[in-house]
């Protein structure tokens, strides 16, 4: 870290009706440097960027960048003065391909696009970096994972020389997640700055350089990374010490709850995306279920909730037959879910937290009078669960797309816990969130196994899937590789699965 700073911010305020998001924040950023920025979901950090990017203005307060007072009213003003940013949540155009979502925005020399050129660059880069994409693909087509990583491309393809990342690994597998240190660090070595936004603190320990922790809108602590450790960046994020939930020893296994069987189901591409999957979930268990994004897991649990079509195979929920039955239906026997997208299909973005919340549940007659909702009980309804849930809002009333990430996660599991499942499908139920909201989420989880709901648990975190699960089955190319008791697991065995090496398809236990 050598140099001026290439960012000064001083004194930066930014208030969302009631609730202060920046409370005169001081933030630098040097030449060469990888800067970690921390803290709780809501803590102000993506704030504090957006402000940085143009796509907030501040309440008060200055803004330098490369020791010139700016005053940015666009992104795009940002851009041209060499900052790139990455957000949490998409900024794709789903109908067009990753090509022309690379190259949307971008200066061109003539009316027409050298469409050879920008796809040679655009190769060029994502090999160079371990995030090759099809540039011909229509993102609708594409994972989570598999849009994360246009994304990434997309700002390096601009030449950023100041690079703010917004959980940029939430959705990369371990191997996917080292390629982009390495490329970040190269970025560093070439004099460029990282802005490095993460809840995961092994690597923030490694790829950062210097750590700066917000709390409550404040900066309340900074670290050189080499002088700090996990445990204390988790205490000074929360102001307390951190603790992991224990998960007592299964003592039987209840009857299964859902119960997979041959079960075959196309992605949206007309393609394959499993083929003869068979498992079950029983009550009282946690059953992970591991794999690299993109390989069945989204589909299934699509056509476990009827929102995909089955091509073959049967879906039971405590013996009732739910195959290719209407989602509505699948509701009403008692089944929830954690979507991986919480804002493309989990929310409803432009309502109110209250509606969201009853979304699922709004014909249940304590909420209505014939065709009139009863607005009273839908509060009550909403107050109960935002406080039991410590979702940070000012008020039911405001729209959901006002809350950080974390505090929406913490929406959609308050939602769907709410109607007392006796299954949880739960799909990346912690990605995005910090140390002490992924701390609530397995406790949640962890409770619901006590009371014995079945809960499938999908998720690419192999920590989270070994921490919480009592079997784990790994998904490969839509083919289940195995199932292990979790006592048993070892990482390595299961990352082999992960990438398709191991026996032929394990116990349909």
């Amino acid at each position: 870290m050598t140099g001026s700073p290439v960012v000064r911010m001083r004194g930066i305020r930014k208030r969302f009706l009631d609730v202060v998001a920046n409370d005169g924040i001081d933030f630098d950023l040097h030449p060469g440097e990888v800067c970690a920025l921390l803290g709780e979901n809501g803590a102000g950090k993506t704030t504090l960027m957006n402000i940085l990017f143009g796509l907030l203005p501040p309440d008060a307060g200055t803004l330098e960048v490369w020791g010139e007072p700016v005053a940015f009213r666009s992104p795009r003003e940002a851009i041209a003065r060499g900052i790139g940013m990455v957000h949490q949540h998409f900024t794709l155009v789903p109908p067009h391909t990753v090509l022309e979502n690379i190259v949307v925005g971008t200066p061109s020399r003539g009316p027409w696009l050298d469409a050879a050129s920008a796809r040679a660059r655009l190769q060029a880069l994502a090999r160079l970096h371990g995030l090759d994409v099809d540039p011909d693909a229509p993102v609708w087509q594409l994972s989570v994972g598999e849009q994360q990583r246009v994304e990434i491309v997309k700002a390096l393809y601009r030449g950023a020389r100041i690079l703010i990342l917004d959980e940029p690994t939430a959705v990369l597998t371990p191997p996917e997640a080292r390629g982009l240190f390495k490329a970040l660090r190269s970025l560093a070595g070439e004099g460029r700055a990282v802005v490095f936004i993460s809840h995961k603190l092994r690597e923030v320990m490694e790829v950062t350089d210097r750590v700066v922790v917000l709390r409550g809108g404040r900066v309340v602590a900074i670290r050189q990374t080499a002088a700090t450790d996990p445990q204390e960046l988790a205490r000074l994020m929360v102001g307390r010490e951190v603790h992991t939930p224990a998960r007592r020893p299964r003592p039987g296994a209840g009857p299964p709850v859902l119960e997979v069987e041959e079960l075959a189901v196309d992605n949206d591409r007309g393609l394959t995306a499993l083929e003869r999957v068979s498992f079950a979930v029983h009550a009282g268990e946690i059953f992970g279920l591991a794999g690299v994004s993109g390989n069945g897991q989204g589909e299934l649990a699509e056509a476990i909730f009827g929102l995909r079509r089955a091509r073959r195979g049967r879906i039971r929920v405590g013996g009732a037959e739910l195959t290719n039955r209407p989602a509505g239906e699948v509701v009403a026997r008692r089944v929830a879910r954690v979507p991986e997208d919480r804002i493309g299909v989990g929310l409803l973005m432009e309502l109110s937290l209250a509606e969201n919340l009853i979304l699922e549940a709004y014909r249940d007659p304590r909420f209505r009078r014939g065709p009139f909702l009863l607005s009273s009980a839908v509060a009550g309804f909403a107050d109960r669960l935002l406080a039991d849930y410590r979702v940070r809002a000012p008020h039911r009333a405001v729209p959901a797309k006002t809350l950080s990430g974390g505090n929406l996660q913490k929406l959609l599991l308050a939602r769907a816990l709410a109607r007392e499942p006796v299954l949880l499908v739960a799909h990346q139920p912690t990605r995005g969130l910090d140390v002490a909201a992924t701390e609530e989420v397995h406790a949640r989880l962890l409770e619901l196994r006590e009371r014995g709901v079945a809960v499938l648990l999908i998720s690419e975190d192999l920590d989270e899937v070994l921490a919480l699960s009592d079997r784990i089955g790994v998904l490969y190319e839509g083919r289940l590789m195995g199932v292990v008791p979790a006592e048993a697991a070892r990482v390595e065995e299961l990352g082999l699965m992960m990438a398709g090496v191991g026996g032929p398809e394990g116990p349909r236990a």
